[in-house]
């Protein structure tokens, strides 16, 4: 029996929206990536849905946290060229499958009309446990379920046409990061510097690992071999889901 047969996405897209649950988050898995559609041209948005006001690994008092965490959301944004960041302030670890969720992403992706979401996967990837945290989980399925149907359904939420003038608006791909079912691999060699900027700007979470560099080096060199790549190539890796 073979495997699904990967799904190609799109050579470029104009707008791109990436859907995450902590600040870090984007950064960790798909930084690099980020920084080869902004070099193309694709205009970026962040959507954060908490301020990670749970994570850290100090006696940082928990009201600094968020607003620290926003702070190195947005410089890391820049290191990889994106300047629009939002974040929704749901609560950190705390995170459930909701309707008002649900509703809250589908307003971003009215609004910004995204060719392409970037989230979570919502499958629990028993080899890698450290991936699957809830929170992931949960944005992952609330962003594929604002997806399909609601951001593209004028029927679902009708507040956000009625209140806001919102049209609908379809996605026609989606790429799940940290699945176990991935397809897709992005070379990103040649931004991988830009990758550990900004994974550096999160200092609040990353201040404690000693080779924050080789940890993610390897990771992305050991992707890239699963994925056929040239020895000595770094890749980030997706499962694509073709929603249109």
């Amino acid at each position: 029996m073979t495997g699904p047969i990967p799904q190609h996405p799109a050579e470029h897209v104009e707008r791109a929206l990436c859907v995450l649950a902590h600040p870090d988050d984007v950064d960790f898995g798909s930084a690099g990536t980020v920084a080869t559609w902004t070099a193309a041209g694709t205009e970026v948005t962040y959507l954060i849905v908490t301020d990670g006001d749970a994570g850290g690994f100090d006696e940082t008092p928990r009201d600094q946290m968020g607003p620290l965490r926003r702070a190195e959301q947005r410089a890391a944004a820049a290191e990889v060229g994106v300047t629009d960041v939002r974040f929704l302030g749901y609560p950190d670890g705390r995170l459930e499958l909701t309707l008002d969720l649900r509703r809250d992403i589908s307003r971003v992706i009215r609004q910004v009309r995204p060719q392409r979401v970037l989230t979570s996967s919502p499958e629990r990837y028993w080899e890698r446990i450290g991936a699957s945290h809830p929170d992931h989980m949960t944005v992952g399925e609330s962003t594929l379920r604002a997806v399909y149907p609601d951001a593209r359904n004028p029927f679902a939420f009708p507040e956000l046409l009625a209140d806001e003038g919102l049209e609908a608006w379809t996605v026609p791909e989606v790429w799940l990061g940290a699945s176990p079912r991935a397809d897709h691999a992005v070379d990103v060699t040649e931004v991988a510097d830009r990758k550990m900027a900004a994974l550096r700007c999160h200092v609040t979470q990353v201040s404690h690992m000693p080779d924050l560099d080789g940890f993610v080096r390897a990771w992305m060199a050991q992707n890239a071999r699963t994925h056929g790549l040239p020895e000595g190539r770094l890749a980030e890796t997706f499962h694509v889901v073709h929603t249109a």
